[in-house]
């Protein structure tokens, strides 16, 4: 009797803390197409979960994740399957980033090794990347003669500059914890055996937190990105209007008359 398959992408939720976890530490948690569908599915499924109100995503063993699994990229090539491969950016890459760069609530990644391909452009979609100090970011893209995908032509330039962002994807190569620091690209870096404690402390801090108002924050700064001062001050507007509305705004008011320290409650 065979072993059963490790499911290759694990959620695990607590006080309101969902961790996605890619579970393939054997191949450097790379992306083969079942994993790909499984963590879309994952990714939305949290995104519409009221009760989740931060998500961290991270990786086992010593990887991260190294993007496309080229041992099924290669076979998929020989057997004459290569509409799986044509497919796959508008099927499971762009709506698995899209979940994680606009869901209502914080994201966090807590990369705890190597992040290539589209497994740095995911970690790019999230808020904030706590990197273990024996990580890194590799932008593979042009390596294996393809073009930059999953955001990372969208997040990339954002983060450290038009000028870098070519330099980093016209020649691939493994950017240090402490140089992706450096750049913008990481919040934090920590020793490896406290990156755990340092992402739940984190993670528990965003979880506690006003949710309406950091999806609000979230919303408007990608907003910012793309529309005029004028306009962004309209959209500030509304937002401000929808939060100020809120019971977690009622209930930080209070706290503040009462000098005491708000509890929210995500709505």
């Amino acid at each position: 009797m065979s072993e059963p398959t490790p499911q290759s992408v694990l959620l695990s939720v607590d006080n309101g803390i969902a961790t996605i976890t890619l579970n393939r530490p054997e191949a450097m948690n790379s992306l083969d197409i079942a994993t790909k569908e499984l963590l879309r599915d994952i990714v939305q499924q949290v995104a519409d979960d009221d009760a989740v109100r931060c998500v961290v995503l991270t990786g086992t063993g010593r990887g991260f994740c190294v993007g496309q699994d080229l041992k099924e990229h290669i076979e998929l090539l020989h057997s004459g399957s290569s509409e799986a491969l044509f497919t796959t950016v508008e099927r499971h890459y762009n709506p698995i980033v899209t979940a994680l760069a606009t869901m209502p609530k914080p994201v966090v990644a807590a990369v705890n090794g190597v992040a290539a391909g589209a497994g740095a452009s995911l970690a790019l979609a999230c808020d904030m990347r706590v990197l273990a100090d024996t990580a890194g970011f590799n932008f593979a893209f042009a390596g294996v003669a393809l073009a930059a995908d999953t955001g990372a032509s969208y997040h990339l330039p954002r983060l450290v500059g038009q000028a870098k962002a070519l330099e980093l994807l016209y020649f691939p190569s493994t950017v240090s914890a402490s140089d992706s620091e450096a750049l913008g690209l990481a919040n934090q870096v920590v020793p490896a055996a406290e990156l755990a404690e340092t992402v739940t402390a984190l993670a528990t801090r965003l979880a506690a937190g006003p949710t309406l108002a950091f999806a609000a924050i979230r919303q408007s700064v990608a907003f910012s990105s793309q529309h005029t001062f004028a306009d962004s001050l309209a959209n500030e507007g509304e937002a401000m209007n929808r939060t100020g509305a809120s019971a977690d705004h009622a209930a930080a008011v209070a706290a503040f008359l009462a000098k005491e320290k708000p509890v929210f409650q995500g709505r």
